[in-house]
């Protein structure tokens, strides 16, 4: 590979910088989107039931979340493209196994993986690109970054169903293989190791593992609780181990010298209710694409690639939309955007609750197209909030804070979604299924495990009855769903309220790159932190 060397020169190296960046980005921002759709093809092939699914999307979102900041300071101290490698290796190989894996559990724990090595990289993709591009060309560069991230993001649900429909759903996570590899390659020949000097070597071991802790045992409780028992031992245990964990969480962050959390930021209420905010909208929206992928194909009997192209004007109105918002809080303040985008979004999940078996996809595309455009106005003035209450030098930190919450919020959108859908399914096919022969056993299976169309119980039933309980189950899907989104809207209701009380109605606008970053319809927060930490200034 040597003889390739002269290719790589002082002039060029930025943009082969950038496009090594870009590679990994492009894998990162596609597995928020990609696997929602091939979610029934999963099902299906592993036998995996609800719960199981929601934790194929969790495992990852919550790994994520946890270790963003963590994988942020990793890089400063030890060195960014180290640990960006890392990474990618990490992302590859998880990547590697999730394709093999022969079960729901191995799946989960390829999942979880995926996310330590994608909470590796993240933080260190623009680190890497402001540092090897000069102060006046940050902008076009953070632009490309915050196109691929854009395209990422369309891309995925289509992608995701022609695989699933057209080769393997395995062949979703096959596809990191070849991207990790140029993304690899590239950065060993043209990306310069880079640190922060400044900082000291301290990490927060102790708070990375106590909110690990407890947020799982939060989330396996809202996943299983119908199943073992909201009252039960187990799920007790669980809650009030998760409370005592977050008590001891924010106990810890006061006293360590360098906490993945200032807790003193809260106390602007700009960052708080940003920070809010983010939780919000990363609910409402991870938890209605996990269920609309469900529906869509589970249902209405799309395939996964006709559901994918239907997931296309939500994502689109994002991407056209979200750096309209940007420039509109820049000038008239995050406030109002924030509110109506949200008021927006709870529109559009209140018109999915609305949902029948019989529904047409007419009468779910202004629904979809809501979604998007109240994203949209939400998240880059959510981000504009959030990066403007900190000191410059702070930028970084509160970058890790944001989207921690946003990931955390998706977790919890499809757990608490999830924990209302299978306690409704269950009830309504009880009644559904009165006087059908059915036993309460096979009921409760059938509301474990519906959700692929073909359950494997059906088979030992005559057709008549296999009739029944196939209708009856698809009018219990539509019953919980829609009362799953009515809660969502409610909730998203509840976050344009505190956007238009917490959040004031002008701030500083951002300059520059972090203005550019600030646009990015895919983890925006993440891009207008690091351009700021990197020292864009914030005029007053």
């Amino acid at each position: 590979m040597t003889r390739y060397r002269h290719l790589i020169t002082d002039e060029n190296r930025k943009w082969w910088t950038l496009g090594a960046m870009c590679f990994a980005l492009f894998m990162i921002m596609l597995d928020n989107t990609v696997v929602n759709v091939a979610l029934p093809s999963i099902q299906r092939d592993l036998g995996a039931s609800i719960s199981e699914l929601e934790w194929t999307i969790n495992g990852y979102t919550l790994s994520f979340a946890v270790l963003l900041a963590t994988g942020g300071r990793l890089g400063d101290i030890f060195g960014r493209r180290r640990m960006f490698l890392f990474g990618v290796v990490i992302f590859a190989l998880s990547s590697a196994t999730a394709g093999f894996a022969a079960s729901s559990t191995d799946l989960v724990i390829s999942r979880v993986v995926q996310g330590v090595g994608a909470a590796l990289m993240m933080p260190a993709t623009l680190s890497i690109v402001t540092d090897a591009f000069p102060a006046h060309e940050r902008g076009k560069a953070m632009g490309t970054w915050a196109g691929v991230s854009a395209l990422a993001l369309a891309v995925g649900p289509v992608l995701g169903g022609f695989l699933a429909e057209h080769v393997s759903w395995r062949a979703i996570f096959y596809l990191n293989i070849p991207v990790a590899v140029g993304a690899v390659l590239a950065s060993l020949f043209a990306v310069r190791e880079s640190r922060d000097r400044t900082v000291g070597r301290e990490v927060d071991y102790p708070g990375v593992v106590v909110l690990t802790a407890s947020l799982t045992g939060l989330i396996l409780a809202l996943v299983e609780g119908n199943s073992w028992g909201w009252g039960s031992t187990e799920i007790v245990a669980l809650l009030v181990g998760a409370g005592i964990g977050m008590v001891a969480f924010v106990a810890i962050e006061l006293r360590v010298k360098v906490p993945m959390v200032e807790f003193r930021f809260f106390s602007d209420r700009n960052f708080l209710g940003a920070v809010v905010v983010a939780l919000i909208v990363s609910f409402s929206m991870l938890g209605v694409f996990f269920f609309l992928a469900l529906y869509m194909q589970d249902v209405l009997a799309y395939s996964p690639l006709e559901a994918g192209v239907r997931f296309l004007p939500s994502t689109l109105m994002i991407v056209i939309l979200a750096p309209v918002a940007g420039r509109l809080a820049d000038r008239f303040g995050p406030r109002w955007l924030i509110a109506a985008g949200l008021a927006i979004v709870a529109a559009s999940l209140y018109s999915f609750s609305g949902i029948a078996v019989d529904s047409s996809y007419g009468d779910l595309l202004p629904g979809f197209m809501l979604l998007g455009a109240g994203i949209a106005l939400t998240m880059s003035p959510m981000t504009s909030a959030a990066m403007n209450a900190v000191a410059v030098e702070k930028a970084g930190i509160a970058s890790g804070v944001l989207s921690t919450f946003r990931m955390v919020g998706g977790s919890l959108g499809v757990a608490v979604t999830g924990a209302i859908f299978q306690g409704l399914i269950r009830s309504q096919l009880d009644i559904e299924l009165a006087g059908s022969g059915v036993t309460a056993a096979q009921r409760s299976e059938l509301a474990h495990q519906f959700g692929g169309g073909s359950v494997e119980m059906l088979h030992g039933m005559a057709p008549a009855q296999a009739k029944q309980v196939i209708a009856a189950s698809q009018e219990a899907f539509v019953y919980a769903l829609g009362h799953a989104m009515t809660v969502s809207a409610a909730v998203a209701l509840a976050g344009a309220l505190i956007g238009a009380i917490a959040i004031r109605a002008k701030q500083r606008p951002l300059s520059g790159g972090a203005m550019e970053a600030a646009l990015s319809p895919g983890g925006s927060d993440v891009a207008a932190q690091e351009a700021v930490a990197a020292g864009e200034p914030v005029r007053s």
